[in-house]
């Protein structure tokens, strides 16, 4: 969990990086921004990624008014976001900052678990959505896994997503047929598989996952897999809702 760092390095271990190749064959790193107001937390962050092999830190910001003012001119990779800031909060940063750094991939980095924090996030941009216990290894590989494309959640999170597709789709007006294997798809991608992976599990070509994906933001009028994930499991969820006003 986000607690102390690991041990100090040398200055020529921290500048020494495990550098990725892209597919160009060109080394690169991977820039991550870090969104924060708690100071030791930001700071433990910072000192986690800047000792990690294969990533560098480009900046930290104590609010999202920070952010929203310097992210698009140092435009990182990934940029990791708390939702519970003072002043604006993280998802409404997301919502901001999206538009304008389409390329940058938003993980969420908070204590809240409910359905709605995580599906209005996921609706405005975000790719990924992690809990702040998430131990040091497993926040680099979700980094790692956001920036290849996949969606990373924490496991009870990626349940949480998972389990609203298992209700009945819902019979509203913006509710729209997905077919069968449209919503095995979806759900592959809710929990965080990537295109080749999806292929491999339900034994057809990424062509056709593609082609299925296309499909899929057709029908909810959406542009990213975090959208759709999002859109489609607000559906399910305002259905549970309405069957049952005690979970409101």
């Amino acid at each position: 969990m986000v607690g102390r760092g690991p041990a100090t390095v040398s200055s020529k271990q921290m500048t020494t990086l495990f550098m990725k190749s892209d597919v160009k064959g060109k080394a690169v790193s991977i820039a991550v921004s870090i969104v924060e107001d708690d100071g030791p937390a930001r700071e433990v962050l910072t000192d986690w990624i800047r000792h990690a092999h294969g990533f560098r830190c480009v900046s930290q910001h104590g609010s999202a008014e920070s952010a929203l003012m310097k992210l698009q001119a140092e435009k990182p990779s990934v940029v990791l976001m708390d939702i519970n800031l003072p002043g604006m909060s993280g998802i409404e940063c997301v919502r901001q900052l999206k538009p304008q750094l389409p390329d940058t991939q938003f993980v969420m980095l908070t204590v809240y678990e409910d359905t709605d924090h995580i599906f209005d996030a996921l609706a405005v941009g975000a790719s990924g959505y992690l809990l702040k216990q998430t131990p040091r290894e497993e926040l680099l590989t979700a980094l790692k896994d956001v920036h290849a494309g996949g969606s990373p959640m924490t496991s009870n999170i990626a349940r949480k997503v998972v389990q609203s597709f298992l209700r009945s789709a819902p019979q509203t007006d913006e509710s729209v047929n997905l077919s069968p294997r449209e919503r095995e798809v979806l759900e592959l991608l809710a929990c965080g598989y990537l295109y080749k992976e999806i292929a491999d599990k339900l034994g057809i070509t990424v062509a056709t996952v593609v082609t299925y994906i296309r499909r899929i933001y057709e029908k909810l009028h959406v542009r990213s897999r975090a959208q759709a994930v999002a859109k489609y499991g607000h559906f399910a969820t305002k259905e549970e809702r309405g069957r049952n006003p005690a979970a409101r």
